[in-house]
């Protein structure tokens, strides 16, 4: 069985949430199904500059109203990009 490769790691379409840093992506890697994935979460420093990224971990209620503005663009997004149900 072969490892991971990372050229075939694809990133389709991101969102990144500017108050709680925040990162939804959905992603394909080679040429199977693209998937949603939440995280990770860049850290959104004092200044308002951009710091480390962390796992998402547990969601606030400001990540949880951001994700759901945004799911039906997602959807749209990923219904577009799946292959046709069977």
């Amino acid at each position: 069985m072969a490892g991971y490769d990372p050229e075939k790691d694809q990133v389709l379409k991101k969102w990144e949430s500017e108050e709680t840093g925040l990162v939804i992506s959905i992603n394909r890697y080679g040429d199977g199904e693209p998937k949603l994935q939440i995280g990770p979460r860049v850290i959104i420093k004092p200044d308002g500059s951009k710091g480390r990224t962390v796992k998402a971990g547990r969601l606030t209620i400001e990540d949880v109203m951001w994700l759901y503005e945004r799911i039906d663009e997602v959807k749209e997004e990923l219904a577009a990009l799946a292959h046709p149900l069977k």
